[in-house]
């Protein structure tokens, strides 16, 4: 006979296994809103890269690693490693996965593939040019030797270093006597020769002074080596076809060609040509320029809508005070997103951003503010002419500011700085794309306007600018890397077309062309914000989720191709080998 006593123990006992499972499902629920099982796979393989190239890579005197180039060892053993990275993948029960785990499989595969790719093209093009470099095999050795201290014979390494001297000065007579190089070439061979000279100095730094034998034989062929490595690198500069555009803009670049558009952005999956978004860019342009005709009309300026935005132009705040304009603006923008319960913007993120003064040098090549955890304000400095001064207020008029505050601030760049830290942080060094981080802040400029967020024609001629300006992106970007349009035709489009000052196309375009952007970059803007608008009009138009529960998930993805985002919005089922399939877009 049981007791009353055990039968209380019993059912004291059975509830608490039923509250333990319920807590235990319920932190499971949770901790898959933080993670998948394939996170570990990732952070793994980014630290793994992260060894290999410390190890395999150039040490600086003391501590640390430098980034350079990679040698062909290095090349060697991180194909070794992304082989075994596809061996794990191949390996681990796909079928176990939900959506988000799917699509950290599916973007692990992708990155380790595509990696493999641009190493073997590294590859196979070090070994193209390796008549240029005879002398890199000896350097390359005295390296090898200092990883593990081997013990050298200093009377024998500086033969040695001697003669990889000769070498390079017999390379470069060679090459000075050539007519150019293609600047890819160019630019690959200044690579490795920066990487062989920090790579030469760390295996110098680590015996001279400690070996006696090195320290004594060492230090004249070492200088010599160095020096001419120094002036081999200046003929390669000299030899490069790289082209600085004599069409009155002296802008450098170098236009990548169709077939490589076509495929960074099958890379990126956008399944559209970059023939198909120069379609994209003028029907987006088309409406731009029918809106802005309506607030041109009700300003009284009938179809002139230039003049309209000359008058808008005009509006600059005096000089001193558009630090307190920005702030009036984020308020302003804040205070709307609240009122039309757009999203919740946490306390500290709304708390902790900050502002700077933008310095004139970055000024040449960012006419407008730009963002992050702090907002930097360009403006004229007291360095300027009176008419860059003018045309920098002109072009950072409130106006034109009122709706880009906001991308650079909350919600946009500040938070994704603020959120990414805070939810799924393994994707962001790993699955990086332009298309997520402007596009999310650009889909804000295009909520809002939708929104009605600009009151009066003026505030609609401002935000109408910018979004030309991201049209104009698009076509510009796309046109010069197809070689159909100079830097001083983009500039002259953005002057002539969206309204800009000269000096802040020309910065535009510098920028663009000259800068450490990929070519993918511009385009990126408008481009990854129709991709979430798309997502946006699939998921909140048809009532399926709020806003507020649609841009909270959404920031805390973290970074993702918007199509990989849209899949896990909309709990799709992946196929491990994924290919982009997507299309967003309804062309007229």
């Amino acid at each position: 006979m049981i007791s009353l006593s055990a039968l209380t123990k019993k059912s004291i006992l059975c509830l608490s296994l039923l509250f333990s499972n319920d807590i235990l499902m319920a932190q499971s629920t949770d901790l898959y809103a933080h993670t998948t099982p394939i996170e570990p796979l990732i952070v793994q393989y980014g630290h793994d890269v992260q060894a290999i190239n410390y190890f395999y890579g150039p040490m600086p005197k003391g501590w640390g690693n430098q980034s350079a180039a990679a040698s062909p060892e290095q090349l060697d053993r991180m194909l070794q490693l992304d082989q075994s990275y596809l061996d794990k993948l191949k390996a681990f029960p796909y079928s176990s996965l939900e959506t988000n785990g799917q699509v950290d499989f599916v973007l692990l595969k992708r990155k380790v593939k595509q990696d493999i790719e641009e190493l073997t093209e590294k590859k196979e093009t070090y070994q193209r040019l390796a008549k240029y470099l005879p002398f890199a095999q000896d350097i390359y050795a005295f390296e090898k030797l200092r990883r593990r201290g081997t013990a050298i014979d200093g009377e024998a390494v500086s033969k040695s270093l001697y003669a990889a001297a000769g070498k390079v000065e017999k390379t470069t007579a060679q090459l000075a006597s050539l007519p150019s190089l293609p600047s890819p070439d160019a630019n690959f061979l200044t690579a490795i020769l920066a990487s062989l000279k920090l790579r030469l100095a760390s295996s110098y730094d680590f015996y001279n002074g400690y070996d006696p034998m090195f320290t004594w034989w060492g230090p004249a062929p070492y200088k010599q080596l160095a020096e001419k490595l120094d002036a081999y690198e200046k003929v390669i500069a000299s030899k490069s076809d790289w082209k600085v555009f004599d069409d009155g803009s002296m802008i450098g670049g170098t236009p990548i060609g169709r077939d490589e558009l076509n495929k960074q952005l099958k890379s990126e999956m956008v399944n559209y040509t970059a023939d198909e978004l120069l379609k994209l860019a003028d029907q987006e342009f088309a409406w731009c320029e029918a809106e802005l005709l309506k607030a041109s009309k009700e300003m009284g300026f009938g179809n002139d809508w230039k003049a309209a935005q000359e008058q808008v132009k005009q509006s600059y705040v005096p000089a001193g005070h558009q630090p307190e304009l920005i702030l009036k603006l984020y308020n302003d923008a804040q205070e709307f997103i609240n009122k039309n319960e757009l999203m919740d913007i946490p306390a500290l993120a709304d708390e902790t951003w900050g502002m700077i003064m933008m310095t004139p040098e970055r000024q040449l090549v960012n006419p407008f503010f730009t963002g992050g955890r702090e907002i930097s304000i360009s403006y004229p400095t007291d360095g300027m002419t009176q008419d860059q001064k003018l045309m920098s207020m002109r072009g950072n008029n409130p106006f034109f500011s009122r709706g880009t505050v906001q991308h650079e601030l909350n919600p946009g760049h500040h938070l994704q700085y603020f959120m990414n830290r805070r939810h799924k942080p393994y994707r962001e060094r790993a699955f990086n794309t332009p298309f997520w981080t402007e596009g999310w802040t650009l889909y804000w400029e295009l909520l809002l306007y939708s929104k009605d967020f600009a009151h009066t024609p003026e505030e609609r001629i401002g935000m109408l600018f910018w979004r030309m300006h991201r049209c104009a992106r698009i076509t510009f970007s796309i046109k010069f890397h197809l070689g159909e349009w100079t830097p001083q035709q983009c500039i002259n489009y953005l002057v002539d077309r969206v309204g800009f000052e000269t000096a802040n196309a020309h910065g535009e375009v510098k920028r663009s062309f000259e800068g450490s952007y990929s070519p993918l970059y511009q385009l990126a803007y408008l481009v990854g914000g129709l991709q979430l608008m798309s997502i946006k009009n699939e998921l909140v138009d048809t009532g399926k989720m709020s806003y507020k529960e649609f841009h909270d998930r959404v920031i805390k993805e973290n970074y993702l191709p918007m199509e990989m985002l849209r899949a896990i919005m909309t709990d799709q089922k992946l196929s491990p080998d994924h290919e982009t399939s997507w299309k967003f877009y309804n062309f007229k």
